[in-house]
């Protein structure tokens, strides 16, 4: 595979590599500060860096008080700027410079946005702290209001105000504003207005001082702005080197999008510093197309996009193979911070139990019948029935749990889902479905009938039919209710017999949680002592057992069959699933995320409680295969599914494939457009 093609380019996959700097700063030197500048901006370079942002005034010092006022010093920052321009022919990265200039008689603290020689606009500041240890006012004009002018800077004239947006012309969606500090802490940051007008990157050259409890507002800050706007935005705050006079400053350094943190600087480090990150602009345009909210804003701010001035500039991407600095999350829908894990867990539990409690009050059922094959599904769906009961006042005997064996049950599977249901206090009952199969089978003529191996898709839906069948006839007789079992990776895979199969249900208690999240809630259950131990000791053998529907014999080696043998693995099918329906991405932006999040055993970021054995690796052609199966399921063959499912709890923001809900679809759909843009945008 050559790296050279567009697959492995973060360009062509929508991607812009943005950096946070934090210069050792010399105070009141601009000089220094300049050289500083310039040798940070070459490492950007070295790395890849698109875009740089530096602290506020970074080529004078901020903390400098009257100084600002001096000539000498004003034109030590206009020299220092200069070499800083001139240096920047040479190097790809744009640089977001602070520095105070002037303009007209009056001083502005100004961000200078600089590209291969070329200032492309200078954006002052628009809100001038004077309160507390802050006297900006004493020194600064405000930029708030001004539109339309331009400044000379180094022998250049560019547009000056706080109306500009910055846009490559030659790579989509690399669109970015400034602001300055003590902007974004306003009430009306000019961020908001800018995302408004398209800009997808948000960029903050700060100064702010350090005081316990600040770098929590400012994350909070960063984080709010860039979930509320969909956008990244990079936040740079000044470091070492500032004058420590009455103040202290922690050069604190942070990448966001969408409200994760990306990247984060090393503060009250002594060195110099670059935090970078790879921000995913394609995704954050996806996010504001799927959003009306947010275009209903643009509407009602009156189209900020018109009184903004776009500021063009050629970057030149590449399709040269960089790397991803971007921690990719094997598992989307799993966290991989454990105190996030326990939180979600937490909430889908609770959100699973709820919805259940209020589906058997509104239906009045006098009980609850639910097959129980020993599997992961089915214990998930029980022990959320248990605490349903529990949360209800009503006695847990009131479940009907069967066992319903059939060609294929094992023994294992079958004696978890007797030790489960004895240890919840449910009651329990089997039947066993091989008659009834055979005398079907027979009827319709099938080779099984005769002795024949055959063991089609008709064998495997004959008793998974029958089995749902029992149940809502068990319903019928018992004055209760068919809670299924079935889950959202298998119906996003279509892997559920429709009708009168494990498709169907009273209610599909299941239906909003991926397999790979239905793991970790039952580890939750056991690891924060929901039931007792004997019920943790059975749900912990649960876990282990591999994923089977158990409908086809053994082979001649004794082997059972597996799920994931057949249509692939859920690790890779869950990726795929938030991908596609949650972010809606090419297909070949999937592969290029999965397989930086794969490529590697052991990398990634890894959920609490996984096994070491989990720390696999895929390789492209491995999710090249997966990806295309998925498509072709997802998209053509298993969305009449889809349309008909019972009602379930949307459980993740991940989404949901109710048609009454997230997601909505012709059942006589292709998955042509995708497959096609698989094959020619994946190397094979």
């Amino acid at each position: 595979m050559a790296a050279t093609h567009p697959f492995f380019s973060l360009h062509a996959q929508g991607m812009i590599r943005v950096g946070a700097a934090t210069p050792r700063a010399t105070s009141g030197d601009p000089a220094a500060n300049a050289a500083e500048a310039i040798a940070l901006a070459k490492q950007a370079d070295a790395q890849g860096i698109d875009l740089l942002v530096y602290p506020e005034l970074n080529l004078s010092s901020y903390a400098i008080d009257d100084l600002l006022l001096q000539d000498a010093l004003l034109g030590a920052v206009e020299a220092g700027l200069a070499e800083v321009i001139e240096a920047s022919k040479r190097l790809s990265t744009v640089l977001l410079l602070g520095a105070p200039l002037r303009r007209n008689g009056r001083l502005y603290n100004t961000a200078v946005v600089v590209a291969r020689g070329r200032v492309l606009g200078v954006v002052p500041k628009s809100f001038l702290p004077n309160y507390r240890e802050y006297y900006e006012k004493r020194w600064f004009a405000r930029g708030a209001g001004l539109s339309g002018l331009d400044i000379t800077v180094a022998g250049q004239t560019a547009p000056f105000g706080p109306d500009l947006i910055f846009a490559a012309g030659d790579l989509a969606d690399f669109v970015f504003h400034v602001e300055i500090c003590e902007d974004y802490w306003a009430p009306t940051p000019p961020s908001t207005a800018g995302a408004l007008a398209g800009a997808l990157i948000l960029c903050n050259l700060s100064a702010s001082n350090i005081v316990i409890g600040k770098a929590r507002e400012r994350g909070l800050l960063c984080a709010s702005q860039s979930v509320r706007t969909a956008s990244a935005y990079v936040y740079s705050a000044s470091g070492p080197g500032e004058s420590t006079t009455d103040l202290a400053w922690d050069g604190q350094g942070e990448i966001y999008e969408l409200g994760e943190l990306l990247a984060t600087s090393a503060r009250f480090a002594a060195d110099p510093e670059i935090v970078v990150a790879d921000v995913d602009v394609a995704r954050l345009r996806q996010e504001r197309m799927r959003t009306g909210t947010f275009n209903d804003a643009a509407i009602d701010a009156g189209h900020p996009e018109t009184r903004f001035r776009r500021v063009a500039f050629d970057h030149a991407p590449d399709f040269a193979d960089r790397g991803l600095v971007r921690a990719l999350r094997r598992y989307p829908f799993v966290p991989d911070d454990p105190a996030r894990l326990e939180e979600d867990c937490y909430e889908a539990f609770n959100i699973q139990v709820a919805g259940l409690a209020k589906r058997l009050e509104a239906s009045r059922s006098k009980r609850l019948v639910i097959g129980v094959s020993g599997g992961l599904d089915s214990t998930h769906a029980l022990i959320v029935a248990a605490k349903a009961f529990d949360q209800l006042g009503r006695p847990r005997s009131d479940i009907l749990g069967f066992t319903l064996p059939g060609f294929a049950t094992g023994d294992a599977t079958k004696a978890n889902a007797w030790a489960l249901m004895r240890a919840l206090g449910v009651s329990g009952d089997e039947i066993d479905i091989r008659p009834a199969a055979r005398q079907m089978l027979a009827d319709m003529g099938h080779p099984y009938s005769r002795g024949e191996p055959v063991y089609d898709v008709t064998f495997e839906n004959v008793q998974a039919g029958l089995r749902t069948d029992y149940l809502f006839r068990l319903a019928n007789q018992r004055e209760g209710m068919v809670l299924g079992t079935g889950d959202l990776s298998e119906l996003a895979l279509g892997w559920c017999t429709y009708g009168v199969g494990d498709h169907m249900s009273h209610y599909a208690v299941n239906a909003g949680v991926p397999k790979t999240l239905i793991q970790h809630l039952i580890r939750w259950c056991v690891a924060t002592d929901q039931f007792d131990a004997a019920t943790d000791a059975i749900l912990e053998s649960i876990l282990g057992t591999e994923i089977s529907p158990e409908l086809v014999p053994a082979d001649a080696s004794g082997a059972m069959q597996s799920t994931e043998q057949r249509i692939g693995p859920y690790a890779l099918h869950d990726f795929f699933l938030h991908y596609v329906v949650r972010h809606g991405l090419a297909p070949s932006k999937i592969a290029f995320l999965a397989w930086h999040a794969w490529k590697d055993a052991g990398a990634g970021r890894w959920p609490a409680g996984f096994p070491e054995g989990d720390r696999g690796a895929y390789d492209l052609a491995t999710i090249r295969r997966w990806l295309r199966e998925y498509l072709f399921r997802f998209f053509q063959i298993s969305q009449f599914k889809r349309s008909a499912i019972p009602n379930g709890p949307k459980v993740s923001a991940g989404g949901s494939l109710s048609p009454r809900g997230d997601w909505r679809a012709p059942s006589d759909g292709t998955a042509a457009a995708w497959l096609a843009e698989l094959e020619a945008g994946v190397p094979a």
